[in-house]
C-alpha cells in the first residue's frame, strides 16, 4: 500500500471517529432540548400556581387588618410587603421562559416563539437592534440627499419610499420581540413622548381628513368639466397624476 493512501485512509479513520463522536454529542443535545423542553412546562406551571397563591394569601391577610397586636401588624405587614414584591421577581423569571405572543407579533410571526434563551442572547439582539436602525438610518439620509439634489428619477424615489415603509414596519417587529424579551419602554421618556406623538397623529389625521374633501372637490370640479379622466387622482392640492 502506497504512503499516500495510507495517509488517506488513516485520516478517514480519524475523520469517522469524530463523525461518531458527534453523533453522540448530537444525541445527548436532543436529549437535554427534551429535558429543557419539560422543565419549562413545569416552570411555568409553577409560576402560574404562585401567581394564584399570591392573590389569596393577600386577600386572607387583608381580613386581618383589625385587632391585631403591634407585634401581629407588624408582621402582617411585612409578609404583605414581601408578597408585593414578588410579582416582580416571578416577572423575570418569565422573561427567560417560553410565552405566546401578543395579537402584533402574533399576526406577524404566528405562534413563533420569540422569547431569547440568555441574557447574552437578549443583549445581543438588543446591540444589533441598535446597529440595524443606525444603519438603515444612515441608508436613508443618503438616499434622500441624493434623489433631492442630484437626481430626478421615480424609480428611486419609489425605492425611498419603499425603504421608509420596510424600515419602521420592521423596526416595530423588532420592538416588539425586544418588549417581549424584557424590555421596557413605557418609562418617564415615553410617556414624554407619547403626549407629543399623538398630538401629531391627531394634526396630521385632522389635515388629510380636510384634505381629503377639498382635492375631492377639485377632482370633482374638473371631471364636470370635462378636463380630467375618471382615474384621475389628486395628491398635494389641485395637482392632479393621471392614471392610464
Amino acid at each position: 500500500m502506497s504512503k499516500g493512501l495510507a495517509a488517506a485512509l488513516q485520516e478517514w479513520k480519524i475523520q469517522e471517529k469524530e463523525f461518531h463522536q458527534l453523533q453522540e454529542s448530537h444525541r445527548l443535545y436532543l436529549q437535554k432540548l427534551e429535558e429543557v423542553s419539560k422543565l419549562q412546562k413545569y416552570v411555568a406551571g409553577s409560576i402560574a400556581h404562585q401567581k394564584k397563591n399570591l392573590k389569596d394569601n393577600l386577600k386572607s391577610l387583608k381580613k386581618f387588618s383589625k385587632g391585631l397586636t403591634e407585634e401581629e401588624n407588624n408582621v402582617v405587614e411585612e409578609t404583605k410587603e414581601r408578597i408585593r414584591n414578588m410579582p416582580n421577581l416571578i416577572l423575570q423569571m418569565e422573561t427567560f421562559l417560553p410565552k405566546k405572543n401578543g395579537i402584533y407579533l402574533s399576526l406577524v410571526l404566528g405562534s413563533v416563539n420569540v422569547n431569547l434563551p440568555t441574557k447574552d442572547a437578549k443583549a445581543e439582539y438588543k446591540d444589533e437592534y441598535e446597529r440595524f436602525k443606525l444603519y438603515v438610518t444612515v441608508i436613508l439620509f443618503l438616499l434622500s440627499f441624493i434623489c433631492c439634489f442630484f437626481v430626478n428619477y421615480r424609480f428611486l424615489d419609489a425605492l425611498l419610499n419603499f425603504l421608509l415603509v420596510w424600515y419602521y414596519c420592521t423596526l416595530t417587529i423588532r420592538e416588539t420581540i425586544l418588549i417581549s424579551n424584557g424590555s421596557r419602554p413605557d418609562g418617564e421618556s415615553y410617556q414624554s413622548f407619547r403626549i407629543q406623538f399623538l398630538a401629531y397623529c391627531l394634526y396630521q389625521s385632522f389635515v388629510q381628513y380636510l384634505q381629503y374633501y377639498y382635492q375631492s372637490g377639485c377632482l370633482y370640479r374638473l371631471k364636470a368639466l370635462g378636463e380630467r379622466h375618471n382615474l384621475d387622482l389628486t395628491v398635494g392640492g389641485d395637482c392632479l397624476v393621471e392614471e392610464h
